[in-house]
């Protein structure tokens, strides 16, 4: 028996710490100690290891690894303040989170044997489920997580445009949305969200917490009153432009953070804290850059920004402490393919410049979605097997662009799922994400100039 993964892993998540406990670090130190951490969450590896033992290690590796996270989170507020937060900064302690994250998944799901949704199944709501499934902030007791007013939640959704959004700036995410908890008169929480099909909304807190989530993380304020102050206001806001006499705002896909008239799911949490605060507070401390070479899929989409406040921004802004965090470990694989998939996609658009190329049934299909957007609403609920449902505000050619991306995603994704259930089946392990990525590699290679829908000058 090895002991290469676990021990790697162990290693660390004492070296995470330490560095959260560090004083007197410079801008270099800081950045080379992240990357190290980094590379250490990424290279560890459970394939010498006996399973019975990284079953019976697991939830107390788990534990570890989120307290090392949340450690390491912590020191965030520290670090900006010292002036230590530069762009370097940012991208690496971003790619520790990731990589922590992906180890916890790993052994979730080792420790689970590998469990499945079927295909009737719905994910668990929000912090339900298994308790292994839910890794609280050290100060909170046992019991269910309880929501506050102000609390934002971010989250993954499970179908290849949630990894598009949580991947289409320069740093990857593993998170597509983002939402706020408020108050009604009476005091009962709702969440106030902006999605693309239905704009800006005032929903159940439980049908939102039951809305195919595969992974969650709730941040709370640590200015109390400014966060019941700002979730009152913006469903006060919100509610009205969904009233009978109002006018419902609608999604905004440019990603631009300057102007209220629509919104996307981030700048309505960004329009609630502004107002709170006057205008004091503006979301996000530290922006998602969009500045692409090829802008090919950004542009038929309607992205005109080049810096936002993408979903994934909420992991390191100063203000907001973590709750807890919550996987459904029976699509955590699901989620983890989706997201080496999309890292590879929008890689080979900027380093090889692949670029949609619509055919006449993409381009039928992109037609008749938006024209459904202005259908009367029984014709909508028909129409929305066939393109789904299609906002009025997006075009033909957006509806065209997230069409050829999930047609493209999904060929690829089947293939990678069939070659994860061998793995499992066989060794019980599955594809480690360094695997991933070269399987990934080896289908461009093979697919050469046209890859589903995206293809090459020569393509």
């Amino acid at each position: 028996m090895g002991g290469r993964g676990l021990e790697r892993l162990t290693t660390v998540l004492a070296d995470a710490e330490t560095l959260a406990r560090r004083r007197s670090l410079t801008e270099p130190e800081l950045a080379a100690s992240l990357d190290d951490i980094y590379q250490g969450f990424f290279e560890a590896d459970f394939s010498d290891y006996d399973l019975g033992e990284v079953r019976r290690l697991a939830p107390d590796l788990i534990a570890r690894n989120f307290d090392a996270y949340l450690s390491l989170r912590d020191a965030i507020a520290g670090w900006y303040a010292e002036g230590l937060m530069s762009r370097r900064v940012q991208i690496a302690i971003r790619n520790v989170f990731r990589a922590a994250r992906y180890a916890r998944d790993l052994l979730g799901e080792i420790l689970l044997e590998h469990p499945r949704l079927g295909r009737k199944e719905n994910t668990h709501s929000a912090f339900a489920g298994p308790e292994i499934c839910t890794q609280r902030h050290p100060a909170l007791g046992p019991g269910p997580i309880e929501l506050r007013p102000g609390d934002v939640l971010l989250q993954r959704g499970r179908v290849h445009n949630s990894a598009a959004i949580a991947r289409i700036g320069d740093v990857d995410s593993q998170f597509s949305h983002v939402s706020i908890v408020a108050p009604e008169a009476d005091g009962k929480l709702v969440m106030v969200e902006a999605l693309i099909e239905e704009g800006s909304i005032v929903t159940s807190l439980d049908a939102a917490l039951a809305h195919g989530i595969g992974r969650a993380i709730l941040f709370r304020c640590r200015d109390r009153e400014l966060a019941e102050r700002s979730s009152r206001m913006i469903r006060e806001a919100i509610f009205r432009t969904n009233a009978p006499v109002g006018a419902r705002i609608l999604y905004d896909f440019t990603m631009e953070v300057g102007g209220y008239q629509e919104l996307y799911c981030a700048k309505l949490v960004r329009l609630a804290y502004s107002m709170g605060s006057t205008g004091d507070l503006q979301l996000p401390t530290f922006a998602t850059r969009l500045d692409m070479t090829n802008r090919d899929f950004v542009g038929r989409i309607g992205v005109t920004a080049t810096h936002t406040f993408a979903p994934g921004d909420m992991e390191l802004e100063p203000g907001f402490d973590i709750v807890a965090e919550w996987h459904d470990y029976r699509v955590s694989s699901e989620l983890r393919l989706k997201d080496m998939i999309m890292l590879k996609l929008f890689e080979w658009m900027e380093s090889h410049d692949y670029r949609f190329r619509p055919t006449l049934f993409a381009r039928f299909i992109g037609r008749f979605g938006a024209a459904t957007a202005h259908w009367p609403s029984f014709l909508q609920g028909l129409a929305k097997r066939v393109a789904g449902k299609v906002p009025p505000n997006m075009g033909a050619e957006a509806v065209t662009a997230v069409a050829m991306l999930h047609w493209t995603a999904e060929e690829l994704y089947a293939e990678l799922r069939k070659l994860e259930d061998e793995a499992v089946r066989e060794t019980g392990r599955q594809l480690h994400p360094r695997v991933v990525l070269a399987h990934l590699e080896r289908m461009r290679a093979e697919r050469g100039s046209r890859i589903g829908y995206l293809a090459t000058g020569q393509g």
